[in-house]
């Protein structure tokens, strides 16, 4: 459907006595992120069924890669970003195993709601090490130099302040680690263009009207290309 972009970002610190600890309460909201935090609210619902239909399926091997390349291991604390209904939540869990912590931060309540009930119907112990945050990607509510390694799926492009969103990432990260992003990318090839924006327009969108969700997926094409 569009051009599949996966960053990793190695991150290494001048030193930690540069940086202030501090604890941030979330802030109030732009009138275009309340927009999409509404959007993302009403297709919580049906998010991963059209994940899967859209993609045929290969959203999860795109998912797994981005969590190996963010490089945790075994008893790290680390973070998704704009986690939705937890996907890369719950392969990083994997990853950590027990005793290590996965946060699931996203502005969607619902969300949120969906991973919390998913989360339930697993039975491994390391899924018990995944707690979900309502919160702001450009105000995280964490401590400098807090994370291992950090994920985002499909997230960057729905944050209204992305430079601010990438310097709350780096604060919160220690030195030397990882953030993997995981997104669709507006091509530089007008051919790729073409294509994208027709298979948004002719099948994204008329299979998001049997869900009633089609004006939500039109904005699918506006927040790659913006």
């Amino acid at each position: 459907m569009a051009s599949l972009l996966g960053i990793v970002f190695p991150v290494t610190f001048p030193g930690q006595g540069q940086l202030h600890s501090r604890r941030r309460s979330v802030v109030k909201s732009s009138s275009s992120s309340d927009e999409r935090q509404t959007l993302f609210n009403r297709i919580a619902p049906v998010y991963d069924n059209l994940n899967d239909l859209l993609s045929l399926g290969q959203h999860r091997i795109w998912k797994n890669m981005a969590v190996s390349w963010s490089g945790a291991r075994t008893g790290d604390k680390v973070l998704d970003l704009c986690c939705g209904s937890g996907d890369l939540a719950f392969l990083l869990s994997e990853k950590v195993g027990p005793s290590g912590k996965v946060m699931g931060l996203d502005f969607s309540s619902e969300q949120l709601a969906v991973a919390a009930s998913r989360q339930k119907l697993r039975v491994r112990s390391c899924y018990k090490c995944i707690e979900w945050i309502e919160g702001d990607a450009t105000d995280l509510p964490f401590d400098d130099c807090e994370f291992d390694a950090i994920t985002m799926g499909y997230g960057l492009r729905n944050v209204v302040d992305r430079d601010r969103a990438m310097r709350e990432v780096y604060r919160v990260l220690k030195p030397g680690s990882r953030v993997s992003i995981l997104d669709f990318n507006k091509s530089n090839q007008s051919v790729t263009t073409f294509m994208q924006d027709w298979m948004i327009d002719n099948v994204v969108v008329p299979v998001a009207t049997l869900y009633d969700l089609a004006k939500e997926y039109e904005y699918l094409k506006y927040s790659i290309n913006g």
